[in-house]
């Protein structure tokens, strides 16, 4: 199966009152174990590159190790999007270079400035048959070149007229996720109330929630038992995401999490074999790590599992 773009998936998932998981990858390990994962839950899955990952590793290396997944398992659906684009320019590279999905994130701009940057992406990508998602709002904390101080809520009826100008695919909302480890100082709260609004004044139409690992405690003391140190790292509870999805949130970013579980198993193998230099041996349980954590979001967060069937593909 070819690339496809997250319309087919959006529209299922909507449907079917579940998300589609959309994980950040960098390396050749991590695509493989979201990808094993995904095989192994028959879901469809979003692999998300954002501009450090495109500095890292290349976007031709990329690219090419998803023409290998794809090769690997035909069966899987799956798009590839840019997580957090800055510029129309890098929008617009990744569009001719393969993408089937890019973000533009103007969220950090002034309202019209931002209207004005997503309605050209919009007008670049829609003619070459690429989905474009959007911000609107703005979450704490730090992703790469993003970062807020401050929470700014997605206003409802912002939301319509912005995603009226601009004309794009599916919005990223603020309801109280952040980006990074460190979400929450003290109980976790999303603003549910919030997001029923604006599904209501929204209808049948995609959101999204970028900062939504719940940085699973274990990751967390298994990367510090073994010379991390983590701290008091707290994501997002699995159970209010699974809530989000049921509501009308159609795609979930997880970034953090893949981050700890390779950080975690690699330090603990170190540790216990400190005579290793060979990459592939702790590598190899590192992508395990990977594929087992993205398994349990599929089924456990996304509720994507076994729903290829319910994608309408031509």
């Amino acid at each position: 199966m070819p690339l496809i773009g997250p319309k087919e998936m959006f529209e299922a998932a909507y449907a079917g009152k579940f998300a589609i998981g959309a994980f950040n990858v960098n390396n050749m390990e991590i695509i493989q174990g979201i990808m094993l994962a995904a095989s192994e839950e028959k879901s469809p899955v979003i692999l998300q590159v954002s501009a450090g990952a495109r500095k890292y590793a290349g976007q031709r290396y990329i690219m090419k190790l998803v023409e290998a997944a794809l090769a690997d398992d035909p069966s899987i659906p799956v798009c590839v999007h840019l997580d957090h684009g800055p510029s129309f320019e890098m929008c617009r590279d990744c569009i001719d270079g393969g993408f089937t999905s890019v973000m533009i994130d103007g969220s950090a701009l002034p309202y019209e400035e931002n209207i004005a940057v997503t309605k050209k992406v919009v007008e670049y990508a829609h003619p070459r048959g690429v989905w474009v998602e959007a911000e609107l709002g703005k979450l704490a904390g730090i992703e790469e070149h993003v970062q807020s101080a401050e929470h700014q809520f997605t206003d409802p009826d912002q939301a319509v007229d912005f995603v009226e100008k601009t004309g794009c695919d599916s919005l990223a909302v603020a309801i109280g996720t952040s980006h990074g480890a460190y979400k929450f100082k003290g109980e976790a709260k999303l603003d549910f109330e919030r997001l029923e609004t604006i599904c209501k004044k929204l209808p049948n139409y995609p959101l999204v929630l970028h900062g939504a690992s719940s940085v699973p405690h274990e990751f967390v003391e298994e990367c510090n038992k073994y010379g991390g140190a983590v701290g008091d790292a707290r994501g997002v509870p699995e159970d209010m995401l699974r809530k989000a999805a049921s509501m009308g949130v159609c795609k979930i970013n997880v970034d953090t999490d893949i981050r700890l579980a390779l950080t975690a198993s690699i330090r603990k193998f170190m540790v216990e074999h400190p005579e290793a230099f060979d990459p592939r041996q702790y590598l190899t349980p590192a992508r395990q790590a990977v594929k087992m954590m993205v398994a349990r979001k599929i089924r456990d967060v996304m509720g994507s599992s076994n729903k290829i069937e319910a994608l309408k593909l031509a």
